[in-house]
């Protein structure tokens, strides 16, 4: 499962890191895109509702989901244990399993078990699928090839992840250039003990990327010659992108190549990367230099490095624990309204977050609803609708989307000087029925602070503000409006919150 916060105690390290070389990193081959991929939509995010079927149950702690795209319209699902069910969408779950190596599985602790499938580019053909898990006897985290015919398991990589049972990665996928690239995360325990997220001499806290199409030598794959760390004396060759924490799951995006990777946070920050083929090649995520935007751990940082910033965070103050990676949707039947949008959520909140490019620079966020409770993975038919798994009670859900015009309007007036600033805000119920009593919620942008507020009463903690109604403004006609505000110390950084929800809805912003 995905690591979470209240992880054991951390081991001392055991070694120094070794420093990753500046500047010698090599291009990656540039990546196909798909001709089919819809146009991406232009529904505002807020007026997006997430909806979820059941559609099978009995799963036991599935952990992610795989698509044939053989004609069959069926899904493979993985549980931690060591099995792969089947689901078919006019006959339901298999009771069966087409796949058991539960007796190379080490499934002990919350975190081991089976934990990604790929399947062979030419599954159709050969049958050939992949899978990672922490392995008997010790945990170490697995990559192996699967032979649907003949049950036959061929372990390939092995990277040795007995201290902690925690933080194992597991994400495996194929990426648009045929190479198939998986995550392992940083050894666990608490705050990278082992320093692994910034060494380059081990697989710890890595995305990798190797060719399982042939062998090389003594290896049973191959490294790609433009890896950016190909030939460096003392760095795995293996290493696609290093600084990882837990990147439990990602997805590369069939429409340009791009990674979006959503790394499990310590305790302040969750985020997703969404990094674009370029800048892909020993990209450094951060960690453990970095959680999200702030520096976690000094020693860990180099003046000398080039970070990759996430492109969205949230904190724990929302009611997460850990970000849950999914996918940009490309399916046609909610073309419309989630197209080339990137869908992901959390397992404790079950919030659904919904990230878009903005066509400037930036992106736009929103929450468009909420998935079922304990989320571990998405996964995507061959056409590309969506569905989810959640571990306990166990079951497989369809995803969809329906429009839902906000009931909300925010309206806003900023004055700002030197380190201060004033923020009036404007709350419109644009719905059909009276609010009778209101909680807004609201993220401030990084290095603001409130220092006071009126006609509200107003919370702060960590990022998240919580502002409830007085006892004078309780109620909200439709049509009608209420104002609140607040004067916030800043660094810097004067934009109004990027998102805001009233009793839960998400509302549209006037900007």
């Amino acid at each position: 499962m995905p690591g979470k916060r209240w992880a054991a105690p951390a081991l001392l390290a055991l070694t120094l890191p070794l420093l990753a070389p500046v500047g010698v990193l090599t291009p990656p081959v540039a990546a196909a895109t798909s001709p089919s991929v819809p146009a991406a939509s232009e529904v505002p995010l807020e007026e997006i509702n997430t909806v979820t079927t059941q559609v099978a149950f009995g799963l036991r702690r599935p952990t992610a989901i795989a698509a044939p795209d053989d004609g069959t319209d069926r899904l493979f699902i993985t549980e931690k244990r060591g099995t792969v069910r089947v689901y078919h969408p006019d006959t339901g779950l298999d009771a069966t399993p087409i796949i058991d190596i539960t007796a190379s599985v080490d499934e002990s602790g919350n975190e081991r078990g089976l934990l990604g499938i790929a399947l062979a580019p030419d599954f159709a053909e050969s049958h050939d699928l992949y899978l990672a898990y922490t392995a008997l006897p010790d945990g170490a985290v697995t990559l192996a090839r699967y032979a649907l015919d003949d049950a036959g398991l061929e372990p390939l990589l092995s990277q040795e992840h007995a201290e902690n049972s925690n933080h194992n990665g597991g994400q495996i996928t194929f990426g648009t250039d045929g190479n198939l690239y998986m995550s392992i995360g940083d050894g666990g325990g608490s705050g990278d003990p082992f320093d692994s997220g910034q060494r380059v001499d081990t697989l710890l806290g890595k995305i990798l990327r190797i060719d399982v199409s042939r062998s090389c030598g003594d290896l049973a794959y191959c490294v790609p010659q433009d890896n950016p760390f190909a030939g460096v004396e003392g760095a795995r060759e293996e290493i696609w992108m290093y600084g990882g924490r837990n990147p439990w799951r990602f997805s590369i995006d069939p429409a340009d190549g791009s990674m979006w990777i959503a790394d499990v946070g310590q305790g302040r920050w969750e985020e997703i990367n969404h990094v674009k083929p370029g800048r892909q090649a020993g990209a450094n995520l951060g960690w453990s230099c970095y959680e999200g935007l702030e520096v976690f751990d000094e020693t860990q940082c180099r003046s000398d490095a080039e970070y990759t910033e996430p492109v969205f965070t949230y904190s724990p103050h929302t009611g997460g624990c850990a970000v849950i990676g999914g996918q940009v949707y490309h399916g046609e039947e909610f073309a419309d309204l989630v197209g080339g949008t990137y869908i992901a959520t959390d397992y404790c909140s079950s919030t659904v977050w919904a990230l878009r490019e903005d066509g400037a620079g930036g992106y736009l966020q929103a929450e468009i609803g909420q998935t079922p409770t304990q989320v571990t993975a998405f996964g995507a038919t061959a056409q590309g609708e969506l569905y989810v798994v959640n571990d306990l009670p166990g079951g497989l859900h369809r995803v969809s989307f329906e429009r839902a015009e906000p009931t909300c309007l925010i309206g806003h007036t900023t004055r700002t000087w030197g380190g201060g600033m004033t923020v009036d805000l404007i709350v419109t119920n644009t719905g059909t029925t009276p609010i009778d009593g209101w909680t807004l919620r609201f993220p401030l942008p990084q290095g603001q602070s409130i220092v006071s507020d009126w006609n509200t009463d107003l919370t702060q903690s960590g990022d998240i503000v919580i502002a409830v109604n007085a006892g004078h403004n309780a109620s909200i006609a439709p049509g009608g409006s209420v104002t609140l505000g607040y004067l916030a110390n800043h660094t810097g950084d004067t934009s109004l919150p990027s998102r805001f929800s009233l009793n839960r809805d998400t509302c549209a912003v006037d900007r």
